[in-house]
C-alpha cells in the first residue's frame, strides 16, 4: 500500500515498537459504490439530495456528504414530495419503493448488489413457501429490509441463544440466510444450532456473508496473535467495525478497541504494548486510517509492517440513473 518506512511481511520481526496493518481493509465495493452514488448525484443534481438513512454507517462519511448538500432522513415522508431520494447501501424493503412512489419520489437505489442477492433468494423462498431464517440483528437496516421482502416467511435469529424460541411449520421446509456483514464464526455457530433442532435445514445457494466482512475478519485473525492491542477504525453504529473488535479479541489480542477518529485513541492502551494491530471496516475511508498511523507514530509506533491475507479486485457498476454518459 505504499507505506513509508513499511517493512515487506508480519514474518519479518523487527525489534522496538511497530504496527501491524491488515490488508485488505477499509472500504468494500459496495460502500465504494454508495458513496460515489450520492457524490455523483449532488454533481448531477445540485444540493439538496435526500439519502433514506445513513448511506454507509459512518460518521466521517456521513458527515462530509452532509456537508456537500446531502439530507439524511430516517423515513421517507420526511422527503419533500417530487424530490430525488437515495436508498442506503443496506436495503430497503418492498414498502419503502411504495412509498417512495406514492409521494412521487425520484429514487436512486443504492443498495450493495451483495445484500440485493439476499433480498432475491428471500423472494425466492418465500414464493416456494420455505420458512426463512435470517440471522442477523434485529433492527439492523439490512434485516429490516430483507425480511421485508417476505415478512410472512421470515423470522429473524439474533444469536445462538435466540434458536431456542424458533418455530416452524414444516422443518422440512426451511432455510437460513444471513446479514451480510456479521462475524463468521458466531453466524456458523447459529446455524450449527439451528441445525441440531432442524436436520433438514437448507443452506442458502451462495454465500450470504460479504466476501468483504470475511476478508477483513480472516486479516485481523492472522495478525491479533501477536498482537497485544487491535485499533479498529470504524463507527459504532458499523456491524462489520464491530465485528472486527469480537474478531480481534477472540484471536489472541489482549485489547481491542473502536475507534472514529485518532483523537478517539487513549495514551493509556499503550502501556506494556510492543506489536499494535490496526484496521478499518468496510465503510471506512483511508483518510482515516491515515490519521491513526500519524498518531502511532507520534507514540513510538513508526514502523509499520502489512499484513495482507487478500487482494480484493472486485468493484459494482453504478446505479443507472447517475451513470456518465458513454461517449
Amino acid at each position: 500500500m505504499g507505506i513509508p518506512g513499511a517493512a515487506s511481511s508480519v514474518s519479518s520481526r523487527v525489534a522496538g515498537k511497530r504496527v501491524l496493518l491488515a490488508e485488505p481493509r477499509g472500504y468494500c465495493a459496495g460502500v465504494d459504490r454508495a458513496v460515489e452514488t450520492v457524490e455523483r448525484a449532488l454533481e448531477k443534481h445540485g444540493a439538496p439530495i435526500y439519502v433514506r438513512h445513513e448511506i454507509v454507517h459512518n460518521r466521517y462519511v456521513v458527515d462530509t456528504l452532509a456537508k456537500a448538500g446531502a439530507v439524511f432522513v430516517e423515513q421517507t415522508d420526511e422527503v419533500p414530495e417530487g424530490s430525488i431520494v437515495v436508498f442506503s447501501a443496506h436495503g430497503v424493503a418492498p414498502t419503502v419503493h411504495v412509498e417512495a412512489a406514492e409521494r412521487n419520489l425520484q429514487t436512486i437505489d443504492a443498495t450493495c448488489p451483495l445484500v440485493t442477492k439476499v433480498h432475491n433468494e428471500a423472494k425466492r423462498f418465500a414464493r416456494d413457501d420455505y420458512d426463512i431464517l435470517l440471522v442477523g440483528h434485529e433492527g439492523h437496516e439490512e434485516v429490516v429490509g430483507t425480511a421485508g421482502e417476505a415478512p410472512d416467511h421470515v423470522q429473524v435469529v439474533d444469536n445462538p441463544d435466540a434458536v431456542d424460541k424458533v418455530t416452524v411449520r414444516d422443518p422440512n421446509k426451511v432455510i437460513w440466510l444471513s446479514q451480510t456483514t456479521l462475524s463468521v464464526d458466531e453466524t456458523m455457530e447459529t446455524v450449527r444450532r439451528l441445525r441440531e433442532k432442524f436436520p433438514t435445514l437448507q443452506d442458502p445457494p451462495s454465500d450470504d456473508i460479504c466476501y468483504a466482512t470475511q476478508n477483513r475478519q480472516v486479516a485481523v485473525k492472522a495478525m491479533a496473535p501477536e498482537c497485544e492491542l487491535v485499533i479498529v477504525v470504524g463507527s459504532k453504529n458499523s456491524s462489520n467495525s464491530v465485528r472486527l473488535v469480537e474478531v480481534a479479541l477472540g484471536a489472541g489480542s489482549q485489547n481491542s478497541y473502536l475507534v472514529d477518529y485518532a483523537d478517539d485513541i487513549d495514551p493509556a492502551w499503550f502501556s506494556g504494548v510492543t506489536t499494535v494491530g490496526v484496521t478499518s471496516g468496510a465503510s471506512v475511508p483511508e483518510i482515516l486510517v491515515r490519521g491513526v498511523l500519524d498518531r502511532l507514530a507520534e507514540y513510538g509506533y513508526g514502523t509499520v509492517q502489512p499484513v495482507t491475507t487478500a487482494n480484493e479486485t472486485l468493484v459494482f457498476a453504478l446505479p443507472r440513473e447517475i451513470r456518465p454518459p458513454r461517449n
